[in-house]
């Protein structure tokens, strides 16, 4: 093991309050570069192709979802869902090739650069990956004139917000996966099971009360909970709570995958 990584893992830094993560956002944002439009036509099929088939094709043989037309309940799922598949793939696979298969964090760690540092920038790196996935598919559905502006355009900072928690947890689980196949058990374990739970497909209300309490406390719920108004033209109830909620979760998780990550470098 190299010298960097046995001294500067160990060393306690702000992170997410210094500046240090930003040559980090930018090496990655100047790899994605090259593949920029794949990669953003990738993050728009399947929310679409989610949207046409149970949008236009489901929806026409259902009533109206919570007084609204089901494609317009489903397309705030599609938004979040979108961000937060984004942030997760991102922050698995994209980071654990980083940190494992390609050494890049090694290289990065021998600069004066610190390990918050460089987790800081895969965190802000996810999220804004997450941004842009959202903010393709809000750009069509408003080309579609199925949300209102300009109280939509509040979203953005959701989606963002969003991103940052599901990158957050992401990482923790990064640190602890042995290998790629581990990744599997967190869609199947966690991912999978919240997105029929909160709210994407179907109001939560109807969920039994045992479950719809575990849902109430998923951060993909609260967010759902906050686009969905604004997308109607509504203000959101609860804002405070729902923001806290992913605010929370991204300092937590973000702290908590600094100690993993630390921990698993300098063993």
């Amino acid at each position: 093991m190299s010298a960097p990584l046995s001294r500067k893992p160990g060393i306690p830094n702000a992170g997410l309050l210094s500046f240090g993560w930003i040559p980090v956002w930018r090496r990655n944002f100047l790899v994605w570069r090259k593949l920029a439009f794949p990669s953003l036509l990738g993050n728009l099929a399947d929310p679409l192709i989610y949207m046409l088939g149970l949008g236009y094709g489901l929806g026409r043989m259902l009533p109206q979802i919570s007084g609204v037309d089901y494609m317009q309940f489903l397309i705030a799922g599609m938004i979040v869902a979108s961000a937060m598949n984004a942030a997760t793939f991102e922050s698995l696979y994209s980071a654990f090739s980083r940190m494992r298969t390609q050494k890049t964090w090694d290289a990065i760690l021998v600069t004066p650069l610190s390990l918050d540092d460089v987790l800081a920038g895969e965190l802000f790196w996810a999220a804004s990956k997450s941004f842009l996935s959202g903010f393709s598919i809000l750009l069509v559905i408003s080309a579609l004139g199925l949300s209102s502006l300009p109280l939509a355009l509040w979203v953005l900072p959701i989606i963002f917000l969003t991103g940052f928690a599901f990158a957050a947890i992401g990482l923790v689980v990064c640190a602890l996966a042995p290998s790629y196949d581990f990744f599997m058990y967190y869609f199947t374990l966690f991912i999978t099971p919240m997105l029929m739970i909160s709210g994407i497909f179907f109001p939560v209300e109807n969920l039994p009360h045992s479950i719809y309490l575990i849902a109430s406390w998923l951060p993909l719920s609260h967010a759902v909970r906050l686009v969905r108004p604004l997308l109607l033209g509504e203000y959101p109830k609860d804002i405070v709570l729902h923001v806290s909620v992913l605010l929370g979760v991204t300092i937590v998780a973000f702290r908590v995958a600094v100690f993993l990550t630390r921990r698993r470098l300098l063993n």
